[in-house]
């Protein structure tokens, strides 16, 4: 008698992942979806958040010198009037690079210039002081003496015998609170504070030298 048998098939093992509802997939999904967006808006909202930008810049010839103009917007900050009052100078500072484009090499660094501010509060006088340098203002009122600070004039960066005539430079401009030059305390203290995170951007511009009248 002919016996027949029939193969033995073993029963495909469980795939070892623990099976992932629909739900807890979408769930998943959509809680990356919040961590991606938040990384991306978050470098924008904390440049918006710095509180400083600027209306307008320029670099402009003044008889042999090269000067800087310009004027920041600082929006309202009941913070730093307070430090001011309390008896804190408040160290600024502006930074300009003019730098000459190379399409063979790197661009050329022509002058690097800064320029400090300090702004203060004298108690006996009631007045506010503003430090430029070994120049001092004083003003009545705080929103009077940042205005000052805020807007720069005639800030003589170079000599005009130093640029070529019809040649293309770039300029780059900021301003900020230098936290550096704050007490230690203050420093750690304006860590992650968006009220002392007070900063512009840099302003890029090319501007074309212009040469100098023939006397």
């Amino acid at each position: 008698m002919t016996a027949f048998t029939s193969p033995c098939w073993r029963k495909l093992a469980e795939p070892v992942w623990p099976r992932v509802s629909c739900r807890r997939l979408y769930l998943l999904l959509h809680v990356l979806v919040l961590v991606c967006l938040n990384l991306c808006v978050q470098p924008a909202a904390q440049a918006a958040g710095h509180g400083m930008d600027f209306r307008y810049h320029e670099v402009v010839p003044v008889d042999l010198l090269y000067v800087v103009n310009a004027s920041i917007e600082m929006q309202p900050n009941p913070r730093l009037q307070e430090m001011v009052e309390s008896g804190l100078a408040i160290p600024f500072q502006a930074e300009f690079v003019l730098t000459h484009p190379r399409w063979y090499w790197m661009d050329e660094t022509i002058v690097e210039r800064t320029m400090n501010f300090r702004l203060s509060y004298h108690a006996l006088t009631r007045q506010y002081r503003l430090a430029i340098g070994s120049i001092h203002r004083s003003f009545t009122s705080f929103d009077e003496a940042l205005r000052a600070m805020l807007t720069l004039r005639n800030w003589a960066v170079l000599d005009r015998s130093r640029l070529s005539d019809g040649e293309s430079y770039e300029a780059a401009l900021r301003v900020r609170l230098d936290t550096g030059q704050l007490p230690k305390p203050f420093q750690v203290a304006a860590l992650g504070n968006r009220d002392l995170d007070l900063t512009t951007s840099w302003a890029r511009w090319n501007f074309v030298a212009s040469a100098m009248d023939s006397r």
